[in-house]
């Protein structure tokens, strides 16, 4: 019985899937970071 996931097949839709995961997680987070970053330095101008 042959019990081992070939993921060879599948490798570029994970690439893709895990691109898109870390544009999702990445582009608001450095979204929230600009948008702290322009509100600090307007407070202490």
């Amino acid at each position: 019985m042959n019990t081992r996931i070939d993921t060879h097949e599948g490798s570029s839709s994970n690439k893709g899937l895990l691109l898109l995961f870390w544009a999702y997680v990445l582009i608001p987070l450095a979204w929230g970071v600009t948008n702290t970053l322009t509100q600090a330095t307007k407070l202490f101008q």
